[in-house]
């Protein structure tokens, strides 16, 4: 059964780096941060690609932000998606925002003859992780929405969804269409290749302005969790630190 598949995504600053803030504590301070597709998500772009390839349709990958984030739809073309969309927007969208935009978005391609089967979503974003966006989506369209899965195939028909849960997975069935928000750890995402970075170029990519909407919540401010540090305890010096040692190796159980 061919399927067409919709993966939305986002360009977000790249993990493990230092964060700092503006001096509004409004934003990260990004002017030396590299960007990347959010990590769940690009799961959800392998797991597009790895469908098509199995079942036959086509693929679509679609992200709201500025006209940087270009980069990260190529990325996504270079591993196998067929077209993108740049919802391309100056501003901050808070979640129900983006989620309408992305709404405003299925609507027009449904109105151009292109009705999407699978809407994949990351579990929540690297930076803002807001959980919602996927949800919220769902909710509008009136489909099925599965979370935070581990596992997904598509049988006959139907979505076969594992998601994890403590001493187990739960196993959902659900119709198509549907809506779905997937975990880093879902699949091993392919490296772009050359030739894929070569033909990703020539892929189409569609731009379409989204104003900024009335947050349906504001943000007072940023704040950097406080460090923790590191605490040392000083055993002893020279041999007479050897009993403290053993004590410290017992309680460890290691002794």
């Amino acid at each position: 059964m061919p399927l067409n598949i919709l993966c939305c995504v986002k360009r977000v600053p790249m993990t493990g780096g230092r964060m700092v803030l503006t001096a509004d504590e409004q934003a990260i301070e990004t002017r030396h941060l590299g960007f990347t597709i959010s990590p769940h998500e690009e799961c959800g772009v392998e797991e597009a690609v790895r469908i098509v390839e199995g079942h036959g349709g086509s693929s679509t990958v679609l992200t709201l932000g500025p006209p940087e984030a270009e980069e990260q739809l190529r990325d996504a073309m270079a591993l196998g998606i067929d077209r993108a969309i740049l919802l391309q927007s100056d501003g901050e969208l808070d979640g129900q925002g983006t989620a309408a935009a992305i709404l405003e978005a299925i609507e027009a391609e449904r109105a151009a003859g292109t009705e999407y089967d699978l809407i994949f979503f990351g579990n929540e974003s690297a930076d803002a992780g807001n959980y919602q966006v996927g949800i919220r989506v769902a909710h509008a369209l009136g489909r099925p929405c599965v979370t935070g899965l581990k596992a997904i195939a598509v049988d006959d028909g139907a979505l076969r969804c594992e998601q994890e849960v403590p001493g187990g997975r739960d196993v959902y069935r659900v119709p198509l269409p549907a809506v779905v928000t997937v975990k880093e750890g879902l699949n091993l995402p392919r490296y772009p290749s050359v030739p894929g970075r070569m033909r990703a170029k020539r892929k189409p990519l569609e731009r379409r302005p989204v104003a900024a909407a009335a947050a349906g919540v504001e943000k007072v401010r940023l704040a950097v969790p406080a460090d923790q540090g590191k605490q040392a305890q000083i055993l002893g010096r020279g041999p007479e630190a050897a009993p403290a040692v053993v004590d410290v190796l017992r309680s460890a159980g290691v002794l």
